[in-house]
């Protein structure tokens, strides 16, 4: 299969469940959760998903745990959405990056202050 179908086939699941997110009823899905990348497989199998929330690592995991539950859910809704013949099956992975990232500008922030000082 081409590439940029993969590519845009992962931008317009990306975009989607971004859209899907804010619907979602979970408690355990937090609301400030990002999606980070898609990955979907060259079959069309396998979708990951990594998603990452600006609450720390314990509520993106708590997240992953939500997504999980409602995976069949979200993959009907998908294959409605984007009207796909075959709909990868979703996998939900933890992604720390925005936390990572807020934690470095805290560092250069502190970095800087001390500089002016």
């Amino acid at each position: 299969m081409a590439n940029y179908k993969l590519v845009r086939l992962s931008e317009d699941i990306k975009r989607e469940l971004s859209a899907m997110l804010r619907e979602l009823k979970d408690p355990r899905i937090s609301s400030l959760l990002s999606i980070i990348r898609v990955e979907v497989s060259g079959d069309l199998s396998y979708c990951t998903v990594h998603v990452s929330a600006i609450e720390g690592a314990e509520k993106t995991e708590e997240s992953v745990g939500g997504l999980k539950s409602a995976a069949g859910f979200i993959r009907r809704e998908l294959t409605a959405r984007l009207h796909l013949r075959k709909c990868p099956e979703m996998r939900f992975v933890a992604d720390h990056s925005i936390e990572h990232s807020a934690q470095i500008n805290k560092l250069l922030q502190d970095v800087s202050e001390g500089k002016n000082k």
